[in-house]
């Protein structure tokens, strides 16, 4: 017996299920690309967006150091608005944003700098500076046990008794008075001379160290009756760690209930792209610098200079 022909409309449905079928998985991958197209391009959108922004808040810092002062500018397709302000000032503790190896110095400043760079003292209702009794220096990473490769410190103190530094500008009568202080007893006093300090921890905000030591100016034999409450007899102090050869450590100073004057200029600058689609934000620093520790052992002299 033959078997019955199938019916027409039967197999042209199977056949509109499979062309729908497939039309159905051809626009899903369509679909997919073209997703994962406008993906791609707004992820390359946001990051050259991001870094235009990122670039021109790096041009505000740029330009806010070189004047020194708050600036405002456009770079191409973005912007920038850089803010400066002193670092650290009328703070009563300053902890220094880089940690330093054996040899290595930072400076704490007791006088003001004027826009130029110049010291200067303009009293309470200008740029006060330092007069205070004494300091506190902190070092060493927190939990850093007193052993041969934990820092010791040098502080020297520079001070003007006569004020000619700050008045005008004349250095000639600066004085240095010195003092060091080593957690490890196995090296102070017997071996380096140093004094002995027990290992005491110090916490300036955000920052904890595992060493302190009080530096008291008048035990050092800087005269208290001519530069205690005398503004521009203190001009700043030098710290230099020793022994920290392979960890760098950080370094701060407590001067409460006083406050210090500008470590140096802080700039925070923020970059936006012309559609303010993206907002980028940059702080950094530059620290007043001083003199390096070689010169302690250099001669000076406006002439020649002869051996004896």
């Amino acid at each position: 017996m033959l078997d019955p022909l199938p019916n027409k409309n039967l197999v042209r449905g199977q056949a509109l299920l499979v062309v729908l079928l497939s039309m159905a998985v051809i626009l899903t991958v369509v679909l997919s690309v073209i997703s994962r197209s406008i993906t791609d391009i707004s992820l390359t959108t946001y990051s050259e967006d991001a870094l235009r922004a990122f670039s021109a808040a790096e041009a505000g810092v740029e330009r806010a150091l070189i004047v020194g002062s708050n600036v405002s500018d456009s770079v191409g397709d973005a912007s920038f608005s850089a803010d400066v302000s002193g670092l650290a000032e009328n703070s009563p503790y300053f902890n220094y944003p880089v940690d330093i190896y054996s040899s290595e110095s930072i400076y704490l400043w007791f006088v003001a700098h004027d826009a130029d760079g110049s010291l200067i003292c303009d009293g309470p209702s200008g740029r006060p500076c330092f007069t205070g009794p004494s300091v506190d220096v902190c070092w060493g990473r927190s939990e850093t046990s007193p052993d041969s490769a934990s820092p010791a410190i040098e502080v020297s103190v520079f001070y003007d008794v006569g004020q000619g530094g700050v008045t005008s500008g004349n250095f000639a009568n600066v004085e240095v008075a010195r003092a060091t202080f080593d957690p490890n007893s196995g090296r102070a006093p017997g071996i380096n001379s140093f004094t002995y300090i027990p290992p005491t921890t110090c916490a300036l905000g955000p920052e904890n160290y595992a060493f302190s030591a009080t530096v008291d100016f008048s035990s050092l034999g800087i005269p208290a009756l001519t530069c205690q409450d005398v503004e521009g007899c203190l001009l700043g102090a030098r710290v230099r760690t020793f022994y920290n050869t392979v960890l760098a450590h950080p370094v701060g100073f407590d001067v409460q209930p006083e406050i210090l004057p500008a470590q140096g200029r802080l700039v925070e600058s923020v970059g936006t792209t012309s559609n303010q689609s993206s907002v980028r934000k940059i702080e950094a620093y530059r620290t007043f610098g001083g003199p390096a520790p070689i010169f302690d052992a250099a001669v000076f002299s406006e002439g020649s200079v002869t051996k004896p």
